[in-house]
């Protein structure tokens, strides 16, 4: 995090940096429990490896830090 804003992270054993500007999640699109999902708020972005194989990533935070919601091409 820079400022607060996601700009790498290692997933799957390979690191990622951001290439795009990330759009930050609220809590109305997660799926948890109405009662889980005070402050409940996270990051999509798109991530590139080393390689140049990008995806795109919905992450958020709990209690035990970062944690990736999904991944897709």
């Amino acid at each position: 995090m820079a400022n607060d804003i996601p700009v790498r992270m290692v997933f799957a054993g390979r690191r990622w940096r951001v290439t795009d500007t990330p759009t930050r999640l609220r809590h109305s699109i997660w799926t948890a429990p109405v009662k889980h999902r005070a402050g409940l708020y996270g990051w999509r972005f798109q991530g590139t490896d080393d390689g140049g194989q990008s995806l795109v990533f919905d992450v958020f935070r709990g209690e035990d830090g970062w944690h990736v919601q999904r991944s897709y091409e």
